[in-house]
């Protein structure tokens, strides 16, 4: 595979974050993938999550299965560490990534084929141990690389551009994330930058599972009449249910105020706004309803996005298993390896 890398020279009126970092810091190779393809969107939007949230480039690990969403990775961080597994086994390698070394940041990018074909079992026990990571999947409801055959995403009713209509009921990997204990779940649109941006830096941010649904239109086999993940279908049926915006850690603002009054908040940069109070409409805390609304809107062929369930008080796999703090790879051989009366008590534990 050739790779196209692009010159280091940076442009001295770069914009910089606060680690003194500009957006080409983030970048990676030179894209190989469709012109207008929408992972290529999704790479932008990573490569602005991590430079406004100033990552150290070498505190990301990236991990990646099989198919075209999975050689996205090669885009984006290009400073990070990184992994290319075999087809639909990315969780899996990443979970012993994070057992052996937990101060890293895990970002897995996969694809509807990847993830919810070959991959499913290992994306079921991934969410389900809690594993804590942000576990992106690049929906676009087609094999791209084998010529547009219907993924399991693909909606009942949708046609191929060749004309064929797909019978089988589609897997909804948000559901089933939700369904698994996934700790964080939304659903995005590659084409909304504005509303992924802070879902990625708020998965980032978020300690526990967190997956990540993006709808990214394959222009080579599924952006046509008909396909219900192409980008005329997707803006027409969006379904937001919510405005996102994500701010790192500061001193809480606080209001108290009454439903139906507005109250004027100063915001820590010295501006104000004006508050009306509304009945919410939508809990994001509330699982239960979460996935009665996601059924209900795909009944209606509507597409939520936004931030659609997160625990407010969520664990991780290491939580689950009481692991050391230190990183398993970081253990010498007193750690390792005890000595037998520590072997022998241990054993006797268990009897």
């Amino acid at each position: 595979m050739t790779y196209i890398v692009k010159p280091k020279f940076h442009h001295p009126a770069l914009p910089k974050n606060s680690l003194g970092y500009t957006h080409r810091d983030y970048e990676g190779s030179v894209s190989t993938l469709c012109a207008g393809c929408g992972h290529d969107s999704i790479s932008a939007a990573i490569i602005e999550a991590c430079f406004e949230l100033a990552l150290p480039p070498h505190r990301v690990a990236k991990l990646s299965g099989i198919g075209c969403s999975s050689k996205t990775p090669t885009y984006f961080l290009g400073q990070s560490h990184g992994f290319n597994s075999v087809h639909g086994r990315m969780p899996s390698v990443l979970t012993g990534a994070n057992l052996a070394n937990r101060e890293l940041i895990y970002l897995g990018v996969s694809g509807d084929g990847d993830s919810a074909s070959i991959g499913l079992g290992q994306f079921a026990h991934a969410i389900r141990r809690g594993v804590n990571m942000v576990y992106i999947v690049e929906n676009n409801g087609v094999y791209g690389l084998t010529k547009g055959q219907f993924s399991a995403t693909a909606d009942r009713g949708s046609k191929a551009k060749r004309g064929a209509i797909n019978n089988d009921t589609a897997i909804d990997l948000v559901a089933m994330a939700m369904q698994l204990g996934a700790t964080f779940v939304a659903r995005s649109f590659s084409g909304d930058k504005t509303q992924l941006v802070p879902i990625i830096k708020a998965a980032i941010e978020h300690q526990g599972a967190a997956f990540i649904d993006v709808i990214s239109p394959c222009v080579a086999f599924n952006n046509h009449l008909g396909s219900t993940k192409s980008f005329d279908f997707v803006r027409m049926h969006n379904e937001a249910v919510n405005r996102l915006d994500f701010i790192s850690g500061r001193t809480p603002i606080t209001v108290d105020y009454e439903p139906g009054t507005v109250e004027i908040v100063e915001q820590h940069d010295g501006s104000k706004i004006a508050l009306k109070k509304l009945n919410a409409e939508y809990n994001i805390h509330d699982k239960l309803a979460a996935m009665s609304f996601l059924l209900h809107h795909a009944a209606e062929g509507q597409i939520v996005t936004g931030l659609l369930y997160v625990d407010s008080d969520p664990d991780d796999l290491h939580a689950h298993l009481a692991t050391v703090e230190t990183p398993l790879n970081s253990l010498g051989e007193v750690e390792l390896c005890p000595g037998s009366t520590v072997l022998e008590r241990f054993n006797a534990s268990l009897r």
